[in-house]
């Protein structure tokens, strides 16, 4: 199961490994060094954040995407200096001592380019190269994997998944103009980043119209604020739901997930592989 697919996608190289899209679902485990991450998984300490990735990599995690600053509603944004000095001791050590590759959470250029220079592997820009094209250029000049997301914080849809698509067209074709090689990029339609409840729902259910823009799909659903709002429930409480929207999320064509909880969440990926790729080990 997934030929289809696999022929379509083929394969993205990043650092040491390759993502065979169509084999299997990826799993990006998160460490985030902003100690207001809206997760309340915040870590202020470079030890305590290498701890964390080498667990997620023993959990199964496939790569670790590492920030600097949060990403929450009400974020107060910081200076390029401060993120810098958040990210890059971690990326360095992790590079040089993780068997996983890295990627750097952000959406600045400068950042991108130092993280690049650090070690990390992959870009994951959250503004989809709205806020600083020149992003794309970095990812174009070192010949790693971008990802684009969708962030409808700006922007107001009248005709939301038609529209959400078209914006992604948009930023896929900007990374092209910038030298992005075809197979280094991924896109992401941003569950969060200014969307309704309704319009996070209606991503999960609609996923599988995101295949119409020809890459890997990266879900992030991961302990937001629309489970919590179905369920009720605070941060600390959302693994069902979590667990549920990644399911979910496979079965209508998710490539790669982005996760909090990584034991938890290889069970739920690998038992949705074997059912949705016929994939049973």
């Amino acid at each position: 199961m997934g030929s289809v697919f696999e022929d379509r996608l083929g394969v993205t190289r990043c650092g040491n490994v390759e993502f065979r899209w169509g084999q299997r679902t990826y799993v990006m485990g998160v460490v985030n060094v902003a100690p207001d991450s809206f997760s309340g998984d915040g870590l202020r300490s470079v030890d305590d954040a290498v701890a964390q990735a080498w667990r997620f990599v023993a959990e199964g995690a496939d790569i670790i995407d590492v920030g600097g600053e949060s990403t929450r509603p009400d974020f107060t944004p910081i200076s390029i200096e401060e993120e810098l000095g958040r990210v890059l001791p971690v990326i360095e050590r992790l590079a040089n001592e993780l068997p996983a590759p890295v990627s750097v959470d952000t959406y600045k250029s400068a950042v991108a380019r130092d993280a690049v220079a650090a070690g990390a592997r992959m870009i994951n820009d959250v503004w989809g190269l709205k806020r600083d094209p020149e992003i794309a250029q970095v990812a174009a000049d070192s010949g790693i994997p971008l990802v684009i997301t969708q962030n409808q914080r700006d922007a107001s849809f009248h005709h939301f998944f038609p529209e959400l698509v078209a914006d992604l067209e948009r930023s896929l074709q900007l990374a092209l103009k910038a030298g992005v090689e075809w197979s280094n990029i991924i896109v992401d339609p941003g569950v969060g980043f200014g969307k309704t409840v309704e319009q996070n729902l209606e991503i999960v259910r609609r996923l599988s119209e995101l295949k119409s823009l020809g890459r890997p799909i990266l879900l992030g659903t991961s302990r937001k604020s629309f489970i919590g709002l179905v369920l009720d429930l605070p941060v600390d409480q959302r693994l069902e739901g979590t667990a549920a929207s990644i399911a979910i999320g496979i079965a209508n064509g998710a490539d790669m997930v982005r996760v909090h909880d990584i034991g938890q969440m290889v069970r739920v990926v690998r038992m949705s592989d074997a059912i949705i790729r016929g994939r049973s080990s």
